[in-house]
C-alpha cells in the first residue's frame, strides 16, 4: 500500500463562469490533430464557482488535441446551497457528464455506488496515495479523481520579523502563543485577525484537529455516531479553548480591529511584514503572490501545535473529486479524459499551469522547484506522514453556526465551554438533516 508520503495532490478562489473550451479555428465536430476519435464528443462538467481552474483548462485543452474531446464547465454555488443542487440534479438525472465534488464524508451522503461510475480497475488509481483513496472509496469501489493539490490548516509567518527577533518555529502551543507576544511586544502585530468575513473565525479550531486525531484517534467515529462531543471530549475542547485564549476574553492577542479587517488586509499585514502571524488555509497563496509578489517569498507556514504530548502535524484538506456520472451517455469519453488527466503528461501539464498550493496526491507529481516557499515548509511533515484528513473529510457533520460561534468567543462573549456545547447543539440539527439517529 502507498502511504501519504512524499507526493499529496483544495480549492481555489478564481471565479469561473461558465464557458466551452473549443478548438480555436476548428468547426463543430471536426477531427483535431492527434485525435483518438473520427467524432468529436463534448463533456460537461459541473464544478464549485470557487474551483481554480486554471490546471484543469490547461489539461482540457491539451486533451481535446489528442482525444477529440471539448469540455464545457458549468458552475454550481459552494457550501449547503451547492450540495442541495447536486442531490436534486442527480435525483432527476439531470446531472453534467463529470461532477466536482467534495471528497470524504459529504461525497459519501450522495451515495456514490447509485450515482457515480467506479474506477476501481482503472490503472491510474494505483497513482493515488491511500490517504486520498480512503476518501474516494466507498464499498469496496473508488469513485474519483483529484482534482488539485491538497490544502493545509496553519500559521502563516512572516520569517523577516522570525529572523529579526530570533524566533525558531513553535513545537508547543505556548511557545506559538510566547511567539506572537514577543513580535507584539516589539512592535509588531502577534497575530492577525480579519473576521470581517466571519468564516475566517474557524482556521484555529479546524487546523487544531490534527491534534484532535492524535489524542483521540477514534473521535472522527464517535463524534459522527454521536457517542463523543466537542464539549465532552478535552481534546477536540481545546481547539475553542486555543480560540478563546487569541481573542479578548483571553489573551486579546488579535490586531484591535479584527472584526473590520477584511481578508485581503489581513494578507497584506503579513506579507508587508505588518504582521508577524496569520492562522489561514494555504490557499491564500496565490491571492498573497497576486497582490505582494515581492513578498510572498518571505512568508512560511507551519502546523497549530499541540501542548507537547506529540510533534506537531498539518491537518490537510483533501483535493475534491472528479466524479464519472452513472447518467452520462458518454461514460467511455470521460474514462478516456480521466486516463488522459491523470497519466504523466496530464500531471505534467497540470502542475505547470496551477499553482500548487500543498503537495499532490498523486505519485510521481511532485512539488516544482518554484513552488511557494510556504509549501516546500510543508513537504517535510508530509514525508513524516505527521499530516491528518480535516474533520470534515472523516464525518459529515458540520454545524452551520460554527462561523458565528467562534466570533463570539474571539469577542470574549462565550467561554471555550460554552461555545463547545453551543456548537455541540448546531451539530445536532446537521445530525438530524442527514438522518443521523441518536445523536
Amino acid at each position: 500500500m502507498k502511504t501519504f508520503k512524499k507526493n499529496l495532490f483544495l480549492f481555489g478562489s478564481v471565479l469561473l463562469p461558465t464557458l466551452s473550451l473549443a478548438a480555436c479555428g476548428e468547426e463543430e465536430g471536426a477531427v483535431s490533430e492527434g485525435s483518438t476519435s473520427d467524432e468529436s464528443v463534448n463533456l460537461e462538467f459541473l464544478i464549485g464557482d470557487d474551483t481554480n481552474s486554471r490546471g484543469i483548462e490547461a489539461v482540457a485543452e491539451a486533451a481535446e488535441k489528442e482525444l477529440n474531446i471539448s469540455i464545457t464547465f458549468e458552475t454550481r454555488p459552494g457550501g449547503p446551497e451547492g450540495e442541495n443542487l447536486v442531490n436534486t440534479r442527480l435525483a432527476t438525472g439531470e446531472i453534467a457528464d463529470i461532477v466536482l465534488f467534495n471528497s470524504g464524508a459529504l461525497l459519501e451522503t450522495l451515495n456514490p455506488s447509485q450515482h457515480f461510475v467506479p474506477l476501481t480497475e482503472e490503472p491510474y488509481v494505483d497513482r493515488m496515495m491511500d490517504d486520498y483513496i480512503e476518501n474516494v472509496e466507498f464499498d469496496g469501489d473508488i469513485y474519483g479523481v483529484p482534482d488539485q493539490s491538497s490544502s493545509v490548516g496553519g500559521w502563516f509567518y512572516n520569517k523577516p520579523i522570525y529572523e529579526e527577533l530570533g524566533l525558531e518555529i513553535p513545537e508547543t502551543w505556548d511557545e506559538l502563543i510566547e511567539n506572537i507576544q514577543a513580535a507584539d511586544d516589539a512592535g509588531y502585530i502577534g497575530t492577525v485577525g480579519s473576521f470581517d468575513e466571519i468564516t475566517r473565525t474557524q482556521i484555529p479550531l479546524l487546523a487544531d484537529y490534527y491534534n484532535v486525531q492524535k489524542m483521540e484517534p477514534d473521535f472522527a467515529e464517535e463524534y459522527t455516531a454521536g457517542e463523543s462531543k466537542f464539549a465532552d471530549t478535552p481534546a477536540a475542547l481545546r481547539g475553542f479553548e486555543k480560540s478563546y485564549e487569541l481573542g479578548r476574553g483571553g489573551k486579546d492577542l488579535y490586531n484591535d480591529d479584527f472584526n473590520a479587517t477584511t481578508h485581503e488586509q489581513g494578507m497584506a499585514m503579513l506579507a508587508t511584514g505588518e504582521a508577524a502571524h496569520f492562522a489561514n488555509l494555504s490557499q491564500i497563496l496565490p491571492t498573497i503572490e497576486d497582490n505582494h509578489p515581492d513578498e510572498v517569498k518571505d512568508i512560511g507556514i507551519f502546523p497549530q501545535p499541540g501542548d507537547g504530548d506529540h510533534e506537531p502535524g498539518f491537518t490537510v484538506w483533501m483535493p475534491n473529486a472528479f466524479l464519472i456520472s452513472e447518467a452520462s451517455e458518454h461514460v467511455d469519453a470521460a474514462k478516456e479524459w480521466f486516463e488522459f488527466y491523470m497519466s504523466e503528461e496530464g500531471q505534467e501539464i497540470f502542475a505547470e499551469a496551477f499553482d500548487s498550493v500543498g503537495p499532490y496526491v498523486v505519485e510521481g507529481t511532485d512539488v516544482p522547484d518554484d513552488a511557494y516557499e510556504a509549501v516546500h515548509e510543508m513537504q517535510p511533515y508530509f514525508d513524516e506522514e505527521r499530516t491528518a484528513p480535516a474533520l470534515e473529510f472523516a464525518s459529515p457533520i458540520k454545524g452551520a453556526e460554527l462561523p458565528q460561534i467562534l466570533s463570539e468567543v474571539a469577542n470574549g462573549q462565550a467561554t471555550a465551554e460554552e461555545a463547545a456545547a453551543n456548537y455541540d447543539q448546531d451539530a445536532r440539527r446537521r445530525a438530524e438533516q442527514l438522518g443521523i439517529r441518536d445523536w
